[in-house]
């Protein structure tokens, strides 16, 4: 009943996923930082586990980018290029809709994906998850000791009573954790990862998701602290919250029978969401600066070449980055991005490209929950972006925190504006000046 690996393609990677169970749902289940689909049969509690939720479910796991038995040499993957990848696993298993489960980390990648793709998400199960690492904030020298540790101890299964103290000294327990650290990622890469996953921040997203939530803490949760799952659930919409007895974070250790009935009374009384026209989404504004003088200068039919070609250059650049135009707005454009790494480099190559042209454009980005309408989209995230965009000088790419927070990993480079009052908006924005291509990561 293990189920058999295959792989999902995922752009350029590949995506070790199995299938188990024949159940009336699906399930995806996104593990925590490192995991290995196959050695995880081999433990006789993670793997009555999973007997459990494939009994009640069609249940689809994956090994992330980077680990497991998927692509290793991936550099350092993104929040963006994760949800990716669950939408390609979905593909391959045939999954139009699933209920998504996260633990820890995977926990943030199932709340963005069913924020952004709703559709494809009936439920959503949070276990030891986070919006915004716990870790976060540690001084240079905490870091360089914990990274000091992973590079002498990664392997001979030191780290499993940080993971699940009730079973850290048992001899079998520990000899399967240290084959499991082996193969699941070497230290550079969980050196990587971890780095990687202290920047994740998801809270300004939360308030966007839309279908019925569960989530599940244990009280003394050794890694994630309760208060990150009882954020969670202030902040989800109607998300439900169950506190269990316990210390361990392996939801497997301990008393998973119990943790395993309330997600199966969940899916059996959850129906389908309600289809909603909001979606998480970055938004993106352009607009040429000083257009009118430009067009005095040119003249009326080389004012319309070259504001022909802007088009075709803008268009290009949206085609490659997955960018969905929405309407031109005069000399400008309005578009959205299922992910904000992409739009951010969209605006770039669209700032970059206007120079063959002889012409300076301006751009403003920010993400979040936008209603979208016949040939329109609306919402105060739209808002957002215009009235930063409106504020951008001459080649200038803004972006809102919201946007600088959901690309953590992916190279970009972005310098502090402060916060910023707009009339409208009754908070101020935290604006961020995305660096050119040329100097970009």
């Amino acid at each position: 009943m293990s189920g058999e690996t295959r792989y999902a393609k995922s752009g350029d990677v590949h995506i070790a996923y199995q299938v188990t169970g024949d159940g009336p749902v699906d399930l995806l289940f996104a593990p925590g930082f490192v995991s290995h689909v196959e050695h995880a049969w081999e433990e006789p509690l993670q793997a009555r586990a999973l007997h459990a939720l494939a009994s009640f479910s069609r249940l689809i796991r994956f090994d992330k980018r980077g680990t497991g038995l998927s692509d290793r040499s991936v550099g350092m993957p993104t929040m963006e290029e994760r949800i990716d990848d669950i939408r390609a696993v979905l593909d391959a298993a045939g999954s139009k809709r699933a209920v998504l489960g996260g633990v820890s980390e995977g926990g943030a990648m199932c709340a963005m994906f069913a924020a952004t793709y709703p559709e494809r998400v009936s439920a959503l199960v949070l276990y030891g998850a986070y919006a915004h690492a716990p870790s976060a904030v540690v001084s240079p020298e905490t870091r360089a000791a914990l990274e000091a540790a992973i590079h002498q101890n990664w392997g001979t299964g030191a780290s499993l009573p940080q993971f699940s103290p009730t079973v850290g000294n048992d001899p079998e327990m520990r000899a399967w954790w240290a084959k499991f650290e082996r193969l699941a990622a070497s230290p550079a890469a969980v050196i990587a990862l971890r780095r990687m996953n202290v920047e994740i921040d998801i809270r300004h997203i939360l308030p966007s998701i839309r279908v019925p939530t569960l989530i599940l803490h244990r009280t003394g949760d050794v890694r994630i602290n309760v208060s990150e799952g009882r954020y969670l659930a202030r902040t989800i919409p109607g998300a439900k919250l169950v506190e269990l007895p316990g210390v361990d974070h392996h939801y497997w250790v301990g008393e998973a029978g119990r943790l395993l009935d309330e997600v199966k009374a969940f899916l059996e009384v959850t129906s389908e969401p309600l289809e909603s026209n909001r979606v998480l989404s970055t938004v993106l504004f352009t607009d040429i600066v000083d257009s009118t003088a430009k067009a005095s200068q040119l003249g009326d039919i080389s004012w319309r070449a070259t504001l022909a070609a802007h088009h075709n250059v803008v268009r290009s650049q949206l085609r490659r980055f997955r960018g969905q135009e929405v309407k031109t707005l005069g000399d400008g454009f309005l578009a959205m991005f299922d992910g904000p790494a992409r739009a951010v480099r969209c605006a770039q190559a669209i700032v970059g490209g206007m120079k063959s042209l002889d012409l300076t454009v301006r751009a403003g980005l920010h993400t979040g929950e936008v209603e979208l309408m016949e040939r329109d989209v609306g919402g105060i995230a739209v808002h957002v972006a215009a009235r930063i965009a409106n504020r951008a000088a001459a080649n200038q790419i803004l972006t809102s925190n919201t946007v600088k927070d959901l690309v953590a990993g992916s190279g970009l480079r972005f310098r502090d504006l402060g916060a910023t009052s707009f009339d409208g908006l009754e908070d101020p924005v935290h604006l961020y000046q995305a660096e050119p291509l040329a100097l970009a990561a």
